[in-house]
């Protein structure tokens, strides 16, 4: 991921080589990109044969070479209005899938846009993978509790944090616990994904900020009942897609678009969040059952198939503002979140 973030190419076993084009030099060139399918479809490459399956990468060529300016052109959606793309594309055939998938979730980790010249002409020294090599970056089962400390905060000053670490993962995930723990009782878990507009800006493009203050002082009633709570507070800002590409989303929603389709226009997943992880935080904690605070029944889903017991889903509703009534509209009628 750092390789990637320096503009180094990528070496994969049975791929050709592939150069990032995000943090690429200016002398770089290919004949050829490696998009996302969802940036391929926004491309209108959706109805050719090579592209057609869904999820699948597309090898794209143009109607020229791709420099690097044309390279960004095709790779940021920011730009759609400003440079006129070099087509008409054609997707290509693929012969090395696997390759291409692995490259493609590395830069959606490494937090830069899913696109690489390949076999660029110019290209620098490249870093050398296996395939199989991404598994160690999301392995669940490689994160361990690193420390503890008593950490008071605004909703209750006895809380504790607890920090995670995998040796494969820059991100550091933590768990504010609050109240005695029980391991008998399931305690009240809000799993949070870090949101540094909402959570620290107070932002009001969503309602992150909200949650999570409300969250803190749900688990701080609990307390005082005799529960407790836990707060997850993940690493995988913009549902899994990075700050930077969170904020070009933004920029893509000033233009019109709803948050599932400015992701779909960026090349990116809308939903890649590391539930196997908040899975295994639980786990690490012995936690086995739990009552989620969430809107979300995919969420419930997807910890259930963690082997989290889910005993009750909390419904974690906040009234909307004029700058976040379409964002909460969006996840009710095309995520299914159950709001209001």
């Amino acid at each position: 991921m750092d390789a990637l973030r320096h503009g180094w190419p990528l070496a994969i076993e049975g791929a050709p080589l592939l150069q990032p084009v995000e943090t690429a030099f200016s002398d770089v060139a290919g004949e050829t990109m490696l998009v996302s399918a969802t940036r391929a479809a926004t491309l209108k490459l959706a109805n050719q044969r090579e592209a057609a399956v869904p999820s699948t990468p597309v090898l794209l060529r143009g109607a020229e070479a791709f420099d690097l300016p044309a390279a960004l052109a095709v790779a940021d959606p920011a730009l759609d209005l400003q440079n006129p793309l070099k087509g008409p594309f054609k997707a290509l055939s693929l012969e090395w899938e696997e390759q291409a998938r692995a490259a493609l979730e590395l830069a959606r980790i490494a937090g830069i846009l899913p696109a690489f010249l390949v076999d660029p002409s110019g290209a620098s020294e490249a870093a050398s993978l296996q395939p199989s090599d991404l598994s160690e970056f999301t392995d669940p089962a490689r994160l361990r509790i690193a420390t503890r400390a008593r950490l008071p905060v605004a909703a209750a000053e006895g809380a504790r944090i607890v920090a995670f670490r995998s040796p494969d993962d820059t991100r550091e995930h933590v768990a504010l616990i609050i109240g005695q723990e029980n391991t008998d009782k399931p305690p009240l878990v809000r799993l949070h994904s870090e949101c540094l507009t909402g959570d620290i800006l107070g932002s009001l493009k969503c309602d992150c900020g909200p949650q999570l203050n409300a969250a803190l002082h749900a688990m701080a009633h609990e307390a005082e009942k005799g529960g407790w709570g836990v707060l997850l507070y993940m690493r995988q800002e913009g549902r899994g897609i990075g700050l930077v590409n969170k904020l070009r989303a933004y920029r893509l929603q000033d233009q019109g678009f709803d948050t599932v389709d400015a992701n779909t226009r960026l090349g990116l997943p809308d939903e890649a969040r590391d539930f196997p992880t908040a899975a295994r935080m639980l786990e690490l904690l012995g936690i086995r059952a739990i009552r989620l605070m969430t809107n979300n029944p995919a969420k419930v889903d997807a910890l259930s198939a963690q082997g989290v017991e889910v005993a009750e889903r909390v419904p974690h509703s906040l009234p909307d503002n004029p700058h976040n009534a379409r964002y909460l509209a969006t996840k009710r009628d095309r995520a299914g979140h159950l709001l209001p």
